[in-house]
């Protein structure tokens, strides 16, 4: 299936006409996971073709209107939708707080338990894991208490060579499941089949860093090394850095330098400050430090 990211959203505080705030939604392994929930989150699924039904786990960076505020009308139309199954939010200490509150006071009845994870320290934590990925959070330095979240596919099975396979009718469908995991195979007069002859390499993992609302944070560099995409948010250009370190956000260079030193595949910038009508000067600046760099596209699907 594949890994890929659309992008719902990825303006600063005050939506415009053409982009919304920050909301992010990842297929990965047949999983599909939301990412950030800014006001009109819903309208963006529905235009991105998203079943509802398919999230099950919500990432919220920090708790800011412009990365939160849709997520407790997105709840109460999943129990319109006729929704069951648990669901899962993870995000800062206080988020439980905050939808509890406008639950009771809205009489919002859900009709489905929510599972809350509440996140505190500044540490890199593993906060999910199932028998295909694993997710970590990237301690960021922001206004408030925030997280980027980094998406890790686990190792994938070697992939079977069935023309070397069918020449040794000892080996049965019952033996795949060994040989993906790289087992060798005993042949009944004791000749060892090697591993490397019946399978081939696996397809590598991927992955996907998520950076949120931060200033310059160098020491996040170890954690998102070598991902496939990383998202980055670039509020500001270099010129206006004093802005950028006074409001708790990044310049495009910076951001730029981040994804170079970290050797990423490939940076996509984004949370971009309303003061700047052309969004290309963000690339521009980018582009001097890390080449590899570009601009989101609303509801497109990008391959991870």
């Amino acid at each position: 299936m594949g890994a890929y990211l659309t992008i719902l959203g990825y303006n600063s505080a005050i939506p415009t006409v053409k982009s919304s705030p920050t909301a992010q939604f990842l297929e990965m392994d047949e999983r599909c996971f939301l990412i950030d929930c800014g006001e009109g989150t819903q309208v963006q699924l529905r235009k991105a073709k998203a079943k509802f039904s398919k999230i099950n786990h919500i990432f919220i960076s920090h708790l800011h209107g412009d990365h939160c505020f849709g997520l407790p009308g997105l709840i109460a139309s999943f129990r319109l939708l006729g929704r069951d199954q648990e669901l899962h939010v993870y995000g800062p200490k206080g988020i439980k707080k905050m939808l509890e509150t406008i639950f009771e006071i809205t009489e919002t009845h859900r009709g489905f338990p929510i599972i809350y994870h509440e996140l505190e320290g500044d540490l890199s934590q593993k906060v999910y894991e199932d028998d295909k990925l694993e997710v970590w959070t990237i301690p960021l330095d922001h206004r408030i208490y925030c997280n980027g979240y980094l998406f890790k596919e686990k190792p994938k099975d070697r992939r079977l060579n069935m023309v070397e396979i069918s020449k040794y009718s000892e080996i049965e469908i019952c033996d795949y499941h060994n040989l993906k995991r790289g087992k060798d195979f005993v042949l009944s007069d004791g000749y060892v089949l090697k591993n490397e002859v019946l399978t081939t390499d696996p397809e590598p993992p991927v992955s996907y860093a998520f950076c949120s609302d931060t200033r310059f944070k160098e020491d996040i560099i170890p954690i998102i090394e070598n991902v496939d995409l990383l998202y980055h948010e670039s509020t500001f250009l270099h010129d206006l850095k004093e802005m950028a370190d006074y409001t708790g956000h990044t310049t495009a260079k910076e951001a730029a330098i981040i994804a170079q030193r970290a050797g990423v595949k490939k940076l996509i910038l984004g949370h971009f400050s309303n003061r700047y009508a052309d969004l290309t000067v963000f690339t521009d600046e980018a582009r001097e430090y890390f080449p590899n760099t570009f601009l989101p596209i609303a509801l497109e699907p990008v391959k991870v």
